[in-house]
């Protein structure tokens, strides 16, 4: 008998988030699922690796018909390397990351750790996909995403995805059938302008929050922002060499 696809689940928004839950009752359809998340929400954590402090891994069982679940106290690139070295006996067929609460489309691919997540998962080796649906809203509705969500994987299982490329794939926030289809795209030419609001507490000590509006420059129909304003759902084809090649000519002729 031919055993299902191992399929590694985790997120940023932490073990609990409505959208994670979601993405695992999807992928529970497809294969065996072990889930390893963060305990808490780690959005906007990019990259970011625990160096300096000791991680937990403690199993739960939020969901009883799961392989196995933890929660990890670390961040979305921790709970993947923690996966690999000490929760899983095989490698995973694939592993999928979110449904982050908000968008990760265009340059916020960066900061996100749902999207670090499963780059991490694919610098592994692991086929990985992100999943973001753009609506920050705890009680956003998933219900509306789940079949795209099953058969983009479906498919990403049956044809498998180009090495050393992650999928990062963003919903808009429309109904089921308001969603017009699936666009593969390129990641738009778009910016945070941000600052920061400087307060005074209540001591007297001085504090900032960070805020900012997003800012599209990008006019082209084949990007992952137009897509999304247009009812698709886009697709992003990243890699994680940040080689920028057509610059090696550019910056031989310096002749140092």
């Amino acid at each position: 008998m031919t055993k299902r696809p191992l399929i590694l689940v985790t997120n940023d928004d932490g073990i609990t988030a409505p959208g994670m839950r979601a993405l695992i009752d999807v992928m529970k359809e497809l294969g065996e699922v072990v889930v390893v998340a963060p305990d808490k929400a780690q959005s906007g954590m990019g990259h970011a690796m625990t160096l300096n402090n000791t991680l937990t891994l403690e199993k739960v069982n939020i969901d009883s018909t799961l392989v196995a679940e933890y929660a990890c106290s670390g961040t979305p690139v921790d709970c993947i390397k923690i996966a690999l070295s000490q929760v899983l006996d095989r490698t995973p067929d694939l592993c999928v990351s979110g449904v982050n609460h908000g968008s990760n489309s265009s340059i916020n691919v960066i900061y996100s750790g749902t999207m670090s997540a499963a780059l991490e998962a694919g610098m592994s080796g692991i086929p990985a996909i992100g999943f973001s649906l753009l609506d920050f809203s705890w009680d956003a509705d998933f219900e509306q995403i789940k079949p795209f969500i099953k058969t983009i994987t479906a498919k990403a299982l049956e044809k498998g995805i180009p090495t050393d490329v992650v999928l990062n794939v963003n919903f808009p926030k429309l109904l089921f059938n308001q969603i017009k289809g699936v666009r593969i795209c390129r990641q738009a030419k778009a910016t945070w302008e941000e600052e920061f609001d400087k307060r005074v507490s209540p001591h007297g000590k001085e504090y900032y929050w960070l805020k900012g509006e997003f800012v599209n420059f990008d006019k082209g129909e084949d990007t992952d922002e137009w897509a999304l304003s247009n009812g698709y759902i886009s697709i992003v084809p990243v890699h994680f060499d940040l080689t920028a090649y057509h610059s090696i000519n550019r910056l031989n002729a310096w002749d140092l």
